[in-house]
């Protein structure tokens, strides 16, 4: 049976730049927007809150829904991602409670264009969906059962 992952990603914006954490995947070095997976009695926004403080020690609530990328890993693992925005007045300083996580760092969307180490193509895409001020309302996410 057909069931894809189901995830949550955060793009966080503060003073022109973007946070994005520090993953070792099969021993590489990766880059990553906060995400992970949904987690059973959890809606999706609840999860990206917990996935944005579990990876890099911010405590802050998404402000809007960004977008649904539909993706197929190289290795055929299915994914669902749901991207949010996070608009921060300032960088903050970061903690990362994951030990999946070993930092974090603020980059510019040029820095992050120009990378090799992104962990997918939906980090870049994400960026590039922000810059064309995809924005939605938290509210068209309906959740029936919580």
């Amino acid at each position: 049976m057909f069931k894809p992952n189901v995830t949550v990603a955060c793009v966080v914006q503060a003073e022109g730049k973007f946070l994005l954490v520090d993953e070792i995947i099969h021993g590489k070095l990766t880059l990553n927007q906060p995400a992970g997976h949904l987690e059973a009695n959890e809606t999706l926004i609840a999860a990206a809150r917990r996935e944005l403080f579990e990876e890099t020690g911010i405590d802050a609530a998404p402000q809007f829904f960004m977008g649904l990328h539909q993706w197929q890993a190289p290795d055929e693992t299915a994914f669902l991602r749901f991207c949010f925005v996070i608009d921060l007045p300032e960088m903050m300083a970061t903690a990362p409670q994951d030990s999946d996580i070993s930092g974090c760092r603020w980059l510019s969307a040029e820095e992050i264009f120009s990378s090799t180490q992104l962990r997918s193509p939906l980090v870049a895409e994400s960026i590039r969906l922000y810059q064309q001020t995809a924005r939605y309302p938290l509210e068209v996410l309906g959740n029936y059962n919580v």
